[in-house]
C-alpha cells in the first residue's frame, strides 16, 4: 500500500526545518539543499512542495504569522480589557521558545525582504496587521474606561507599535541584558501608565 502524505503537513514540516536553518546558520545558508537535508527530504522532493527558494521563504514567513495570529486569536477576551491588552502585548514579544524561534525568524525575513519583493508584500501586510492591532487595543482601552477619552488614539497606537518593536528587538538580540520578566515588566507598566496617566 502507498503512503498517503499529506502535502500541506509536508509543507509545514519543509517550512519548520527551515526556520531551524536560519536560526542556526543564518538565511543566506537556507538553501534548498540545506533546508531538504534538515528536513530529511531528497532536494528533488523539494520541487513537489516548493518550485523555487523564494516560494519556501514566502510560505514560511506566513507560518510565522499564522502561528502568532492563531495565539491572539485563542487568548480569552471574556475579562477586564486591560488584562487582554498586556497578554496580547506579551504574545508579540519573544517571552518563551516558540515565540522566540518564531520571532528569530520572522526578523531574518524581514530584513531579506529588503531585497525580495514576494517577501516585502507579506513584511507590509503584517506591518499594517500589527498597526491595526494596536489601534484596536488602545480604542478599547478607551472604551472600556480605561484610558482618558482625551488620548489620541492614532498617536497612542503608533507608540505602542514602536515601544513593542523595541521591547521584542532588544530581547531577541541582548537575551541576557533583556530577559523574560524584563520584557513583561515593560509591557505591563507601559499599559498601566497609559491607563492612568491622563485619568
Amino acid at each position: 500500500m502507498p503512503k498517503i502524505v499529506d502535502h500541506e503537513q509536508q509543507k509545514i514540516k519543509v517550512a519548520e526545518a527551515a526556520w531551524r536553518v536560519i536560526r542556526r546558520e543564518g538565511i543566506e545558508n537556507a538553501s534548498v539543499r540545506n533546508v531538504a537535508q534538515e528536513a530529511g527530504i531528497s532536494p528533488g522532493s523539494m520541487r513537489h512542495y516548493f518550485s523555487t527558494q523564494a516560494e519556501l521563504f514566502s510560505f514560511s514567513m506566513g507560518l510565522v504569522s499564522e502561528r502568532v495570529t492563531a495565539r491572539l486569536y485563542s487568548l480569552s477576551f471574556d475579562r477586564p480589557m486591560i488584562e487582554v491588552a498586556k497578554d496580547i502585548l506579551r504574545e508579540l514579544v519573544p517571552l518563551h521558545e516558540d515565540s522566540r524561534s518564531e520571532m528569530e525568524v520572522w526578523l531574518a525575513f524581514v530584513s531579506k525582504s529588503l531585497s525580495e519583493p514576494s517577501l516585502r508584500d507579506h513584511a507590509d501586510r503584517v506591518y499594517e496587521e500589527l498597526r491595526s492591532a494596536m489601534l484596536l487595543v488602545t480604542k478599547r482601552l478607551v472604551e472600556h474606561g480605561y484610558a482618558s477619552e482625551r488620548l489620541d488614539i492614532e498617536e497612542e497606537a503608533k507608540r505602542m507599535h514602536v515601544f513593542v518593536d523595541g521591547v521584542a528587538l532588544q530581547g531577541l538580540t541582548y537575551p541576557e541584558r533583556m530577559p523574560s520578566n524584563e520584557m513583561r515588566k515593560l509591557l505591563d507598566d507601559y499599559v498601566d501608565s497609559l491607563c492612568t496617566k491622563l485619568k
